[in-house]
């Protein structure tokens, strides 16, 4: 893994990513941010080496370099999922890319269903602590320790200083920003009224099908991290209706506005 991260990190240089502070990881109907980025390059993953290309319909597939708030940013536009049959270390391949590109912070968004029947779809959750239900670790493969700590800590995974930020961002510009624990599953089916019990009674205030990967690597890689829902639909076992893909893209696309704001307060105090 040492010789593709070093192929694709070169490679990459080559074509101008030149020492990124923050990389951000965009999720479904989050892609408007880009809109907000002065681009100095950008590359389609299928012609970075080594790189997973995105099966998502919705997900796009480029890494995007540029500044956004006066700093050099590298953007995931698309993201990988376990669900589209790729491996862990598949799916947390850009984030060691970053990494090498010279990130020292990573925010990562994403849609999820509300578990906490308190928060309503369209508001927003900061994720303070997260379950992996995705059956494995991105960190369990031979070699892991010569990447960094084989036994990385979990204590905090996700950066208190970050988020204290994004909770004053949130009240200075009346975003409703809700805290909670995010639940990974590996999906791509979405729950049934027995598993959204389960996560209830596990502790879980939303469920989704990414970021867990992501954030085990971040923190394996002595990154500050922080993650952001949407709140796409709400998972009430007794009033279960058919999931709407495009109804939940749709509450994606009307919270990104706040999403947006967010993120450019953030990166604009880091």
């Amino acid at each position: 893994m040492i010789k593709q991260i070093t192929e694709s990190t070169e490679y990459l240089q080559s074509k101008g990513f030149d020492n990124p502070e923050v990389g951000i990881i965009l999720g479904t109907g989050l892609g408007e941010l880009i809109n907000e980025i002065d681009i100095i390059a950008q590359a389609s993953y299928n012609h970075i080496p080594n790189f997973p290309t995105a099966t998502v319909e919705f997900h796009k597939g480029k890494l995007i370099y540029g500044t956004l708030e006066g700093k050099k940013v590298v953007v995931m536009q698309g993201r990988f999922h376990v669900y589209e049959g790729y491996t862990f270390q598949d799916v947390t391949f850009p984030v060691r890319i970053m990494e090498k590109l010279g990130i020292k912070t990573l925010l990562v968004s994403n849609a999820a269903g509300a578990v906490n029947l308190d928060f309503k779809k369209g508001e927003l959750m900061l994720i303070d602590d997260h379950i992996n239900l995705q059956g494995s670790s991105p960190l369990a493969f031979k070699g892991v320790s010569e990447l960094g700590e084989r036994f990385a800590d979990m204590s905090a995974p996700y950066d208190t200083e970050i988020i204290s930020k994004f909770e004053s961002i949130a009240a200075k510009h009346n975003i409703t920003l809700h805290k909670g624990v995010y639940a990974s599953v590996v999906g791509p089916q979405l729950e049934t009224r027995a598993e959204y019990r389960m996560l209830k009674i596990i502790g879980a205030d939303a469920v989704g099908m990414s970021t867990v990967p992501e954030i085990i690597v971040a923190n394996h890689l002595n990154l500050k991290a922080a993650a952001v829902s949407v709140l796409t639909d709400e998972c009430d076992p007794d009033n279960l209706k058919p999931v709407d893909i495009a109804e939940i893209i749709s509450m994606a696309n009307k919270a990104e506005p706040d999403m947006i704001t967010l993120f450019k307060e953030l990166i604009k105090s880091i």
